[in-house]
């Protein structure tokens, strides 16, 4: 969708058309609300047709079936070949179901698709139920536990890692997250994976690798994606070894004038280089707006250098934020770091109403003081400061930017700027420097 309007925007003569299997599109970063906070499923969609049609491009449902790289034509299921003269592949990406987990096809143990019509059938199931056990506790499991305890669901949060949300977060951060959910009425358990789905034809039991068990009414799989590549695959599109198609910066495949973008495209990390298989809304949205501006003359300056990884989700009114590398992965990264915590609060003075604790953690590079990472716990506006520390990654900013920027303050509605949080933990880390 927006590789399709970027490019109509970039190249308002040519003619684009946007082909998708569903007439009816979800806001994936909107699925976990509506098992709780949305009244129903329909307020989770968006307007994709309106917005084609605005923006004059054409809009059809169908599904791509062969992609004839030779003569530059694609064949659908519904007999239709269209001819392109460039051609954007955004298939995304599919939920995971182990093949080694044991009652993995019983009644009531679902994923969570980006596909309007399952998840419908889902919530329509789920609703009916009592007990539900969340495994995984990534962003989206983390978000799908406090909905469904929200709506009166007895649920069980269970992670294999010592941590919830460890990727994202370092371990005193991720802890006090953890905190806010079981105090939300969430049960977790970390350190543990699990081993079998018992039951006759329904769920009946769950149980984990240290032999512990217990019983539930529904299994919720929320263990990660994998790249939707099977149509570029029997195209003929060079797809690396981690499943992903392989793309440079301008988001070119290696078949001339094919691009691909979102989850089924290769991803680098923006600070190691490494591949990383990082599947996220906002990530798929800058690759799409790269490749709709380069698809037919290349921009040098606008090109994709990798993910920062900006995540954020709320719980209640507390929000939580992360940018970039945590200071975990810095380490085994071999990246010598110098951090930092402060917290603060986000108004001024503090007792104004909706006033909200704010903590930051800042990581920079401990030679030369370029920001690599932040995580931010706060209230509601804890999003937009964490894509200020995106914004800081991305341009490579150092302690030194941070400590001599300006920055825009009022009593309702941010931080001191004695005190800003960010600003302050840049302080705490340029003293670090000093003594180092």
């Amino acid at each position: 969708m927006v590789a399709a309007l970027t490019g109509k925007s970039s190249w308002a003569e040519k003619k684009f058309i946007l082909v998708k299997k569903q007439k009816e599109m979800m806001v994936p970063c909107g699925i976990p609300y509506i098992f709780g906070t949305l009244e129903n499923i329909d307020h989770n969609t968006m307007p994709v047709d309106a917005m084609m049609e605005k923006a004059g491009i054409e809009s059809i449902v169908d599904e791509a079936t062969f992609i004839n790289t030779e003569n530059k034509s694609v064949d659908f299921a519904s007999g239709e070949t269209i001819k392109y003269d460039k051609l954007v592949i955004a298939t995304g990406s599919k939920p995971v179901k182990p093949k080694w987990l044991v009652g993995g096809d019983k009644e009531n143990v679902f994923v969570i698709p980006k596909d309007k019509i399952y998840l419908e059938e889902m919530k329509n199931r789920i609703d009916l139920l009592k007990r539900v056990v969340v495994i995984g506790a990534g962003f989206i499991g983390v978000e799908f536990s406090d909905e469904l305890a929200k709506g009166g669901h007895e649920v069980v949060l269970v992670e294999k890692l010592p941590e919830i949300l460890s990727l994202a977060f370092d371990v005193e951060l991720s802890q006090k997250i953890e905190d806010i959910l079981v105090e939300r009425g969430v049960r977790i358990i970390t350190g543990n994976g699990i081993r079998e789905i018992k039951g006759d034809k329904k769920v009946e039991r769950v149980e984990l690798e240290n032999g512990d068990s217990f019983e539930t009414d529904a299994v919720l799989l929320s263990i990660g994606y994998k790249p939707n590549v099977e149509l570029a695959q029997k195209s003929g599109i060079y797809v690396d070894e981690s499943s992903f198609i392989a793309v440079d910066e301008y988001m070119r495949t290696h078949v001339k004038d094919i691009f691909a973008v979102g989850d089924c495209a290769q991803k680098r990390d923006f600070v190691t280089r490494a591949r990383v298989p990082t599947m996220l809304a906002s990530t798929a949205c800058a690759e799409a707006r790269i490749a709709g501006m380069n698809l037919f003359n290349l921009n040098v300056v606008k090109t994709f250098s990798g993910t920062i990884a900006i995540y954020s989700t709320a719980i209640g009114n507390t929000g939580f934020g992360t940018a970039g590398v945590t200071e975990a992965r810095a380490k085994i990264e071999g990246i010598d770091t110098i951090t930092a915590i402060f917290e603060g609060v986000d108004r001024h003075p503090g007792n104004l109403p909706d006033s909200h604790k704010q903590l930051i953690k800042l990581i920079a590079a401990h030679h030369s003081g370029v920001i690599i990472g932040g995580e931010v716990i706060g209230g509601l506006s804890t999003g937009e400061l964490t894509n200020v520390i995106g914004l800081a990654i991305q341009n490579r900013m150092s302690v030194n930017s941070l400590l001599t920027s300006q920055i825009g303050t009022h009593p309702c509605l941010t931080a001191s700027p004695a005190g800003y949080p960010l600003i302050k933990a840049a302080e705490i880390i340029a003293g670090k420097m000093r003594i180092k």
